[in-house]
């Protein structure tokens, strides 16, 4: 295992470079011989690798492609690389390796040295657990956190590659929905009649040209759209200059006022956290009885507002007051006449309400953003150009026309034998609470008894609510952890195995840009040679699969490079491969229709001939499906609920704590890249604090400051601003994890006191933004910031193992695969190129008509023509929540 002179040569290089950062050069810069220009891209952008004698020691931005490249790209990348956590070899945490079979002390997570192994070792280890539990407990109890593909960009992404292999061996448990739009997800689609939160939004010059207010209610787009799942251009940027310059009005609903706001202009109205809801319906109270909404637009375009109505005027059985403005203002803190004054703005102008995904991560989530459509429909405003209701401005490049072309895909994920699910934010209460029945979206699940975690290109650990739940319930009933990723992430520092996966620059893949409009394909060429003994996922689980008989099924015989081929020519380029890998990227026409499509705009012109694929066919302020699930905290209209813990019911002194998402990460992602150093206060993650609350508290900008409740403890560094409300704290999802003495996070990761409470019994999804948190000055932290250093690593003895005893493939053919052969062409398709972005959704978790709105977004960035789309909905309807009943 030791380093070859070369090797060590090129780590001393990177080790340089990385020191000295990335150089950022020039479109037309000339290089010598020793030196090579490789295109590549990232969630961050495309670009150009320069490398010299193998080593990366400079990117250039694509200026005719990339409408603006950040830090993230021309800085955070190569230091993230070349950064001194990578994992480099195979790791084995040090009790786990001297017992596997017997007292782990899983206590020690976190805390004790690795041992470094081999390749076969390690592969050999990690087999073994996995058949061990499978054979001991049954596959429900192997349980993948490997949900959420932001790991890179490309195709072949980790969880996919994960459930492909475990499907042939007998399957998994698995997450399910997603933290970023968990509660809408599964509300929506009865609401509205898709996920909307995953939406394209109508096309940039259509707004231009209608829109007269834009309204961003906790929106945030020149922040979020600086990345993307697949290739960030920044295309929006510009365009959304180009829509201020035509005069349109921008307004925020916001606690804090945000880049966004500062690039437009916005006024600010500043709300109370968790309490949208309240204005929403207070501004439908006011417009109904002044006789402002639009009685003509209620009858044709929706059903329900006869439920709706007696809940506004305060006649509803449950007994609450009419939701006047004075109602309101107690709730939300803006006083009754501005809200008067709102509404009477959003009644008489052309307005596009805007609303975030943040909204919805609260305690009753789902109430939000139907409140927000529940106005807008009675304004009349949805379908019309440049009016609405949008969840995914913030996403994408939202607002980019579509090109409505198939983009390419990469391996089928496959059926999964094992049905068992857990909602994404749930894993403590499943860990906790094994065969506890819970509801999610009308239907009665299990939770499955979980002895194993495979976490693979994903950071569960530093997004999982109640951090310090999650240990506990780790700890007494989880015997394996594995975690294959690039970097001494939290979840790699506190697994028990640790395979070194490559970064997505020392791998060949293929992406796509921009989420929505789907108007470029990008190669991913390898930039670097792997750093390290890290192998590309790919190849991890290949294997792994031979190792346990199925590497054959894994691959089907191909190699990265075919798959790629392969995938490129199926979608009918307008260039042939070889060239479009030459040069880096091919470009996709836009339809000129497409520059004047409107969300919604076939609903609204002819709501008979395209109708929503709700119960009704129309926007159900009232939702009878939901009614007939009968979840207590999930009434079928939107009302306002009072969170479990927000400022209304907060004790004096106790600040709102907000976790937006980070301005210079893509969640953990770059948190330990040199581009922290714009932002982090000695070496940790900021906090915004208002100028009243750090007055109160003795604080001002550049103090180390504490945040503690009753679930944990963190410290962090405080940006003392106006730009934020009294009574709010605003600090960024994402950060390592690194736990002193005293158990406080020293490096201000925000789910050390965030809550693991559900959004409610209809999405069982995350509840993040809904944390009540005390605030102090701190001014006994025990150390620097040591979330990103790697852990101490001990030099291996002689393992023993016994390989050949463990009868490794022996067992694994003893256990129930699922082969891509046994599947019908409609659900091969399914899991093969509409699965890409999270777990797939199993066919029954919808209804027909959900999921012909659902697949309207699915189906342009799945790639399938329409003889395809066919195939797949056939499939999709068999197999429906209510085709039973059919």
């Amino acid at each position: 295992m030791s380093m070859s002179r070369r090797s060590f040569l090129k780590a001393s290089v990177a080790s340089a470079v990385a020191a000295n950062g990335l150089a950022w050069f020039g479109v037309n810069e000339v290089f010598g011989a020793d030196t090579v220009v490789i295109p590549s891209a990232s969630h961050w952008g495309p670009f150009k690798a320069v490398v010299k004698n193998g080593v990366l020691v400079g990117i250039q931005p694509l200026a005719d492609i990339d409408a603006m490249p950040t830090k993230m790209l021309t800085e955070g990348l190569i230091s993230r690389v070349y950064h001194k956590t990578r994992v480099m070899y195979p790791m084995v945490r040090k009790s786990y390796l001297a017992n596997p079979t017997g007292d782990t002390k899983p206590h020690l997570r976190g805390k004790e040295p690795f041992v470094r192994v081999t390749w076969d070792e390690i592969l050999a280890i990690t087999a073994n657990a996995i058949l061990t539990t499978a054979e001991q407990h049954g596959n429900e109890a192997l349980f993948s956190s490997s949900y959420g593909g932001w790991s890179h960009a490309g195709l072949l992404r980790p969880q996919v590659l994960q459930g492909r292999l475990f499907g042939l061996i007998g399957g998994h448990s698995v997450t399910t929905g997603d933290y970023s739009g968990g509660a809408s997800q599964i509300s929506l689609p009865h609401i509205i009649g898709d996920m909307e939160v995953y939406s394209p939004q109508t096309a940039w010059e259509v707004m231009a040209e209608h829109t007269e207010v834009m309204v961003w209610v906790g929106c945030d787009p020149f922040k979020n759209n600086r990345i993307e799942y697949t290739v960030a251009d920044h295309q929006m940027f510009p365009r959304w200059q180009l829509i201020k310059e035509r005069g349109v009005k921008f307004i925020s609903i916001n606690p804090q006022y945000t880049p966004t706001d500062v690039a437009m202009g916005s006024e600010w109205v500043k709300i109370v956290p968790n309490t949208d809801v309240a204005l929403f319906l207070a501004m439908a109270y006011h417009v109904y009885t002044t006789g402002k909404y639009d009685k003509a637009y209620l009858d044709k375009y929706t059903v329900g507002f006869d439920k709706f109505l007696p809940y506004l005027l305060g006649k509803d059985a449950d007994g609450t007051p009419p939701k006047t403005p004075e109602w309101a203002a107690k709730i939300t803190g803006i006083p009754a006449q501005k809200i008067v004054e709102l509404a009477e703005l959003f009644a008489t102008k052309r307005t596009q309400f805007a609303g975030a995904w943040a909204l919805q991560r609260a305690h009753h989530g789902e109430m939000t953003h139907w409140a927000i459509i529940n106005f807008a429909a009675m304004l009349g405003k949805i379908g019309k150009p440049g009016q609405g209701v949008g969840f995914s401005w913030h996403y994408g490049g939202g607002g980019m026309p579509q090109s409505t072309h198939p983009m390419p895909v990469g391996l089928s994920q496959g059926r999964n034998p094992i049905k068992a699910r857990c909602p994404a934010s749930r894993i403590s209460e499943m860990l906790m609470n094994p065969g506890k029945q819970y509801t999610r979206d009308g239907a009665t699940h299990t939770y499955p008894d979980v002895h194993l975690i495979y976490n693979a290109g994903n950071n569960f650990m530093s997004h999982q609510q109640n951090t310090n739940e999650l240990l506990r319930a780790m700890n007494r009933k989880v015997r394996t952890v594995i975690c294959q990723d690039p970097w001494w992430c939290a979840s790699s520092r506190f697994a028990d195995i640790v395979l070194p996966a490559t970064s997505a620059l020392e791998r060949d893949d293929m992406s796509t840009g921009g989420t929505y409009s789907n108007d470029k394909i990008y190669a991913m060429r390898q930039v670097i040679q792997p750093y390290g003994e890290s192998l590309d996922d790919f190849e991890i689980f290949r294997r792994l699969g031979d190792l346990m008989g199925v590497g054959f099924q894994f691959s089907e015989g191909k190699t990265v490079p075919q798959i790629l081929r392969e995938s490129y020519d199926r979608v009918n380029p307008p260039v042939p491969f070889d060239e479009f890998w030459e040069k880096g990227i091919t470009r996709i026409e836009v339809p000129e229709k497409m520059r004047k499509w409107v969300r919604h705009g076939d609903f609204y012109t002819d709501p008979e001939k395209s109708p929503l694929h709700t119960k009704s066919g129309k926007i159900e302020l009232y939702c009878s499906e939901i009614a007939s699930f009968n979840v207590p905290d999930c009434p079928p209209i939107p009302k306002f609920l009072e969170p479990a813990e927000y400022l209304g019911n907060a004790k004096p002194g106790q600040v709102h704590v907000v976790s937006p998402h980070p301005f210079n990460r893509v969640h953990s992602q770059m948190a330990q890249a040199d581009v922290r150093k714009y932002e982090n206060v000695k070496g940790r993650q900021h906090v915004r604090i208002s100028v009243e609350d750090a007055k109160a508290n003795g604080i001002k900008s550049g103090d180390l400051v504490e945040l503690y409740n009753d679930r944990g403890a963190l410290i962090a560094g405080a940006v003392v601003t106006d730009q934020i409300m009294k009574g709010v704290v605003s600090l960024e999802e994402g950060n390592w994890i690194q736990l002193d003495s005293k158990g406080r996070c020293n490096s201000g990761a925000i789910n050390m006191i965030t809550t693991s409470v559900a959004s409610s019994g209809l999405s069982q999804a995350t509840s993040a933004n809904t944390c009540i948190a005390s605030l102090k000055k701190c001014t006994d932290a025990e150390s620097e910031n040591r979330a990103y250093e790697p852990p101490l690593v001990e030099k291996a003895g002689k393992v023993a193992l016994d390989v050949a005893g463990m009868k490794i493939m022996e067992r694994a053919s003893a256990l129930k695969g699922a082969t891509m052969a046994s599947m019908t062409p409609g659900e091969k398709l399914f899991y093969e190129r509409c699965t890409l972005c999270h777990v797939p959704r199993e066919p029954g978790d919808y209804t027909k008509k959900q999921w012909h709105g659902i697949t309207q977004s699915m189906f342009p960035r799945a790639g399938l023509d329409d003889a395809q789309k066919k195939i797949v909905l056939d499939f999709l309807e068999k197999n429906a929540k209510d085709a039973a009943a059919m």
